[in-house]
């Protein structure tokens, strides 16, 4: 089934796809997916179902290229670790970095089919287990994330992300339906998208800085070197980084709505905290990669899992796949797996070709995108603006798309010169719509009470990892006091 000739053709046309639109600012991973569904109209089952696998995976690691060649995130799931590769891209190790997102984005897509084939109904089974209650602490702690990642004040950090839950209030309240911040305007009555808020935050603004700064010095210009060289060594020597992001990215893929952005901001947020090196994240430092690397596309993969067993969509992309798996007549259930099995050991062998082509035609966008690096700064950032322009409007059609990313290109600039971290808002924004739907969701069916959040057994162990997280920062602040002062007196 997989041989067939018009589904290898359409794994890799839509390979190739994905790594361009992935590529560009603002095109994420879920565009690239929800375009080729009218593709899927004409195409057998199996090829059409290749079509979302491939683009998908190729796209969410396309989206690390212009992050660590530009500073500027091609997919949301690229965000948590843009500074880290950028920075090692100002050390003068593009290819080092990009060889660290290609080689550990294959093997955590490779580990999350490995998950998706053995460990289907369990993983689905928990993952049914969840209610609105879990979903609230999980998205609790994924907010934490923003002063885990951050490498100015904590302060400064829970204040960006702060700002970021606010503008993820504008639009219809939950769930009165009562206007929020609109200021009287149409646009905002469906809320601030966040593509267009990650696109204006980290490309608008990386224009307007290099409007008003001076061209930094100009990297050596040399041929890149070989893409996956020392791969080997760092797998070696980050392999419990790897598998935690593998871990992680598994578990978190697997929760309906949580998705690769989370898996890649959450696996970050870990390698720094149990990092024994966690002053030179942020510096172009492998650790963080490595680990938010593997864990972004292993999310992909079972993301796929509550998917085909229960037609629950693990994130935006298995949400549009569950689309074209009911037009094609491969309705998602329990009996998918005994009637149609044949189609799933299918899919299955897919997903694999998929992350095992990413290796060479990645290698091929990399050195294809290098070339950016050698244009003048005044020839790359207009091409980037009308990048960002055409890929926000392109997510709803709608010209305020385009205003929103320009007033987030100001906020953002304003973020960075004064040493609050852009990634705090936008995780902020991300979260923010999921925390207020469960809390309120909750509330409802509680009617009030918030015992329920405390005496759920999987609510109850999320809660208590929240506040210790919460709380530890301080025990170790307060634990350092007393040595701090005894060792300022005087002998």
């Amino acid at each position: 089934m997989v041989a067939a000739p018009d589904v290898v053709l359409a794994i890799l046309l839509s390979s190739i796809y994905g790594l361009v639109v992935g590529c560009l600012p603002g095109l994420s991973a879920t565009m690239a997916t929800a375009l080729l569904v009218p593709v899927t109209f004409y195409l057998s089952p199996i090829a059409a179902i290749a079509t979302i696998i491939s683009a998908s995976a190729m796209a969410i690691f396309s989206g690390d290229i212009p992050g660590t060649l530009l500073r500027i995130p091609g997919t949301p799931a690229s965000a948590a670790y843009t500074d880290e590769a950028y920075a090692m891209t100002r050390k003068g190790r593009p290819e080092l970095a990009l060889g660290i997102c290609l080689w550990f984005s294959a093997i955590g897509g490779i580990a999350g089919t490995i998950s998706l084939v053995a460990m289907a109904p369990l993983l689905a089974e928990i993952a049914f287990s969840f209610s609105t209650y879990e979903y609230f602490w999980l998205g609790i702690m994924g907010l934490m994330c923003a002063t885990l990642v951050a490498r100015s004040s904590p302060v400064k950090a829970i204040a960006s992300m702060l700002l970021g839950l606010l503008i993820s209030c504008v639009g219809m309240e939950n769930p009165g339906g009562v206007p929020r911040f609109t200021f009287g305007l149409t646009d905002l009555l469906g809320g601030i998208e966040a593509v267009p808020a990650l696109v204006g935050a980290f490309a608008v603004s990386e224009v307007m800085r290099a409007l008003l700064q001076p061209e930094p010095p100009k990297l050596a210009h040399r041929r890149f070197g070989s893409i996956l060289a020392g791969q080997i060594a760092l797998t070696k020597q980050y392999w419990k980084q790897m598998t935690r992001g593998n871990v992680i990215g598994i578990i978190i893929g697997v929760l309906p709505g949580a998705g690769a952005d989370m898996a890649a901001w959450v696996s970050y947020a870990m390698a720094k905290k149990f990092s024994k090196e966690p002053q030179k994240f942020g510096t172009g430092h492998p650790e963080g990669l490595v680990e938010a690397g593997a864990s972004n596309n292993a999310s992909l993969a079972s993301g796929w899992v509550p998917s085909l067993l229960f037609g629950i969509p693990g994130d935006t992309i298995t949400a549009i796949a569950i689309g074209v798996l009911y037009m094609k007549g491969l309705n998602p259930g329990p009996t998918l797996f005994t009637e149609r099995a044949s189609s799933m050991y299918a899919l299955y062998i897919i997903f694999l070709i998929a992350n095992i082509i990413m290796i060479p035609l990645g290698i091929m966008m990399i050195r294809g995108t290098s070339h950016v690096m050698r244009a003048p700064r005044a020839a790359i950032m207009p091409v980037v603006l009308v990048c960002a322009a055409v890929g926000s409007f392109a997510t709803g059609n709608n010209l305020s798309a385009v205003l929103i990313v320009a007033a987030f290109g100001i906020i953002g600039y304003v973020l960075e010169a004064n040493g609050y971290p852009v990634a705090g808002m936008v995780l902020g924004i991300v979260m923010g719509s999921m925390v207020e739907q469960s809390f309120v969701t909750s509330l409802i069916k509680s009617d009030g009470s918030i015992l329920p959040f405390f005496d759920r057994p999987v609510s109850a162990i999320l809660a208590a990892m929240t506040f210790a997280a919460l709380l530890w920062p301080v025990a170790i602040w307060l634990w350092g006091r007393p040595k701090a002062a005894k060792r300022a007196q005087p002998a």
